[in-house]
């Protein structure tokens, strides 16, 4: 751990909310009103929240344009009341004639960037814990409750309080086999589940610098799990390309990094040595290197989530999986977190390489991270690439989830026990 002492710089976390603020800068521990650039929620935390609210206030929506509307978390309609859910979310998206709404297309997490919604820069706020993804684009985005939402929804402002930052350094490069959720469940396991203490987490270093962008998405996304507020990564050339293909304005991205003086404390991980690590139950933090654990079987193997079923993480699953079968008496089930990456997995051979292993494609939703759907039973030890592993997160409280990457996701498949992606991929 390294002290940096307070001098004249400003942090990334510093300089996007002094933009939202229309300051010039801002220091650790002000309290200041931001103007939000987007606001996001879903069929969950949404309409079925919102509108009662809104409605008894008699106030109208500050600004349509900055409003996205995503349907996951109860998509498909399995049930009365998950289509009472949906149906409320469609029918007030169309009263209120609202631009962006994604319906059914996947994990707003994952859909929200893919649509070109974030970039550099940008004060954001989600109806959703894992809000903070956001933070891989180099925009300030965190997770609020529907009473915070209704404030945004209808003033276009929130305040908060400058928070310190945590620069997590990674120097070296990752191995084959080991990926952005091995760095995050290291760094869980360092240090808990509050280790963030509600502060910005940025995420740096030459390894972080060599991540693809959905991997640096999965860096941010489970910022949510050390307890950050946001979990941010300074904007390069490999976040302007990625958004550039999704047909986004991107803005100049020159000024969004942390000052060499800029006040926070450094924490320094080297990439090159990191293990592929495995959450045991019934915390994300409880974290270890997969060589401590002994053959331990596993029943299914869940490849879903906007943590862990985007397009990169659908790429290292099939690279264990092609040409080979899962282990007999193992499911395995692969829930893409959107369409486009659906869509770009099956262009591939992706998806087939998949299913030829013995994959069962469920729908682009939240799916079984939620609990929706009962796609894990009870008395079933369960090796996931979620986010979470609380003690029925997954629906049936008698169920045992680990946590880990694709690529050991993939290889506990095969093999039908946990088992580390280093030794199929060699």
């Amino acid at each position: 751990m390294v002290d940096t002492s307070p001098g004249k710089g400003q942090t990334l976390a510093q300089k996007l909310i002094a933009r939202a603020a229309g300051r010039a800068r801002v220091d650790v521990g002000e309290i200041v009103t931001c103007k939000v650039d987007l606001a996001m929620f879903h069929d969950s935390s949404g309409p079925r929240r919102l509108q009662p609210m809104l409605e008894e206030l008699g106030a109208a929506i500050w600004d349509k344009s900055r409003v996205v509307l995503v349907m996951d978390h109860y998509v498909p309609e399995r049930d009365e009341t998950s289509r009472k859910i949906v149906r409320i979310a469609r029918d007030w998206a169309r009263e209120q004639e609202l631009p962006h709404v994604y319906d059914s297309q996947g994990i707003c997490h994952v859909v929200l960037p893919q649509g070109g919604h974030i970039t550099p820069g940008m004060f954001c706020v989600g109806g959703d814990s894992h809000s903070p993804t956001g933070g891989a684009f180099g925009a300030y985005m965190f997770g609020i409750g529907s009473t915070e939402m209704l404030g945004v929804v209808v003033t276009g402002e929130i305040w908060v309080r400058v928070p310190e930052t945590l620069r997590m350094h990674w120097s070296g490069r990752l191995s084959e086999g080991v990926t952005a959720k091995d760095m995050m469940l290291h760094m869980l396991a360092r240090f808990g589940m509050n280790g963030g203490a509600y502060q910005a987490v940025e995420f740096c270093g030459p390894a972080v610098r060599a991540l693809s962008m959905q991997e640096r998405m999965t860096l941010s996304n489970m910022s949510a799990e050390l307890g950050a507020q946001v979990g941010l990564i300074a904007p390069d050339a490999t976040t302007v390309e990625w958004l550039a293909d999704t047909g986004a304005k991107v803005p100049d991205i020159e000024g969004w990094e942390t000052d060499d003086d800029a006040p926070c404390t450094r924490f320094d991980f080297d990439a090159g040595s990191l293990a592929p690590m495995v959450a045991a139950p019934h915390s994300p933090a409880n974290s270890r290197p997969i060589g401590e654990y002994d053959r331990v079987p596993v029943h299914v193997a869940y490849i879903g989530a906007c943590t862990g079923a985007k397009l990169d993480d659908l790429r290292a699953a099939a690279a264990v999986l092609r040409g080979r079968r899962v282990a007999p008496g193992v499911r395995l089930i692969v829930a893409p977190a959107s369409v486009k990456d659906q869509e770009a997995a099956r262009s591939e051979g992706v998806l087939q390489a998949l299913l030829d292993a013995g994959g069962e494609l469920y729908p682009t939703s939240c799916g079984a991270c939620s609990g929706y759907g009962n796609a894990v039973g009870d008395n079933v030890t369960v090796i996931s690439t979620t986010a979470r592993n609380f003690k029925g997160r997954m629906g049936s409280p008698t169920a045992s989830v680990y946590l880990a990457s694709p690529y050991t996701v993939a290889a506990s498949a095969l093999r039908g026990y946990i088992s580390d992606p280093r030794e199929v991929l060699a």
